[in-house]
């Protein structure tokens, strides 16, 4: 097979794209495998050697998932013991007495920041809407006004802050530091989740007014009901974990990642509690401490034995085995693109036409968001693209605030092709048209706000 060169590698490369969209959006071909057909077509088309084709892909998806298989199985497990422990209903309800009924919609955001930091979008979302539901209830004030904020925190978290797969996938693709993406992703996302969250839902819910009967609001306040006529099938109400037990854990391993990043500055290089700081901030060690102590605060000391605790485990790897797939598939798209050529060709027309990295990487997940509907998909594929051009382009751009672009990018306007647009849709008993009003707008504020926030960092730093 003669190995192509040129303008033609950038044909093969689009029709790929192209080709990898139409099958997710039209065909509804299973992403997973669709990246794993359009790697082996294009290397093919690319007249990549055929012993070759599979290596490059395999190795790819080795990498990739080398890291993010074992962030996204502990994060799922501090999320789970959350969940169970009802750690998640204590941060909501304390925050929203101290915020006050009249600032419920402040309290929303925090709490899904909060929240959000250990567990994907969608399971943030459900673990959320329950207490979203009873705080509209009880304040009589819209559901937009209390769940727009919450899902504007999960959304910012999802996009831009590690230890979330995508963003963590994205520090390592761009060599970035985890503490610095860390310290910028909130100084980007804290500001973006306020316009985008509560002032947001402040002005779209005075004009549109969701139905008075939700069906699936009435499911999660039925039980609520129920306990509090004493009925007797309802099982006794287990106490809360402390507001301080709660916070400490979920924040655990964000607090070891900043120690870690932080460690140069005290303590010495190459000595023994410098190394030991490295190795603790660890994304893959600070995720697993935080884990075990939450099978203490969340597990041992809220009454549950090991069997049950294996159990939450056990059930809660399941859900997440279809994304993490998908996400090392990723991958390996990105290393057959680099292994044929294709990206140093990206380069270079990237670099004759003299795009900034920053917005080019915001482009690029942009497009594939669009496309694809998935936020990580498109920033997981838009980091192979993006990351060699980035090192190639001469323009130098700290590899942090890349991340941020790249993920800004990846949340822009979410419609129909997206999972989290229907959730919302169904949750909040909109129309389409509501939905796209709302929560598809919300997605675009995020987007070219964490854009424009990121640039003016760059200005800064």
């Amino acid at each position: 097979m003669e190995a192509v060169h040129g303008s033609m590698l950038l044909v093969y490369a689009v029709i790929a794209i192209a080709l990898l969209i139409l099958m997710i959006t039209r065909y509804k071909v299973y992403p997973f495998l669709v990246l794993i057909i359009v790697s082996l077509l294009l290397g093919l088309a690319a007249g990549m050697p055929m012993a070759t084709i599979v290596k490059s892909f395999e190795t790819g998806n080795g990498n990739t998932l080398g890291h993010i298989a074992i962030v996204v199985g502990l994060g799922t497990m501090l999320g789970k013991m959350m969940a169970e422990s009802g750690g998640a209903e204590r941060i909501a309800t304390t925050l929203i007495n101290f915020f006050g009924e009249k600032n419920i919609h402040w309290a929303m955001v925090v709490v899904a920041i909060i929240v959000g930091l250990p567990v994907f979008f969608e399971v943030g979302f459900v673990l959320l809407v329950p207490i979203a539901f009873n705080v509209a209830k009880r304040t009589n004030k819209s559901l937009l006004l209390v769940g727009l904020p919450m899902v504007a925190g999960l959304s910012v978290v999802h996009g831009l802050l590690p230890p979330h797969p995508a963003a963590m996938l994205a520090v390592q693709a761009y060599h970035a530091d985890i503490g610095k993406t860390i310290a910028y992703g909130l100084i980007v996302g804290v500001p973006t989740a306020i316009v985008a969250g509560p002032l947001f839902a402040l002005l779209i819910s005075r004009y549109i007014k969701l139905p008075k009967e939700n069906a699936l609001a009435a499911q999660f306040l039925g039980h609520d009901d129920a306990a509090k006529n004493g009925a007797q099938n309802v099982a006794p109400k287990r106490e809360l974990p402390s507001f301080g037990v709660t916070l400490v854990t979920i924040l655990l391993p964000v607090i070891l990642m900043l120690v870690g990043s932080w460690a140069d500055l005290v303590s010495t290089p190459k000595t023994l509690p410098n190394d030991l700081l490295h190795f603790v901030g660890n994304s893959d060690v600070a995720l697993l401490i935080a884990v075990l102590v939450s099978f203490w605060t969340f597990g041992a000391s809220r009454g549950f034995n090991r069997e049950q605790i294996q159990k939450f485990c056990g059930e809660c790897l399941a859900p997440i085995a279809g994304i993490t797939l998908i996400v090392g598939a990723g991958g390996g798209f990105g290393r057959v693109l680099m292994d044929s050529g294709i990206s140093k060709e990206i380069v270079n027309v990237a670099t004759a036409a003299h795009l900034s990295p920053l917005l080019f990487g915001w482009m690029v997940a942009a497009m594939i968001r669009l496309a694809t509907g998935s936020a990580t998909v498109a920033m997981t594929t838009a980091c192979g693209i993006v990351a060699p051009i980035a090192a190639a382009s001469g323009v130098q751009v700290k590899p942090e605030l890349l991340v941020l672009a790249t993920g800004s990018g990846s949340l822009i306007f979410s419609h129909v092709n997206d999972g989290g647009f229907w959730l919302i849709k169904e949750y909040f008993g909109m129309t389409v048209g509501q939905t796209f009003k709302t929560w598809s707008l919300l997605e675009t504020i995020i987007s070219l706000m964490g854009l424009g926030l990121t640039f003016a960092l760059a200005a800064v730093v």
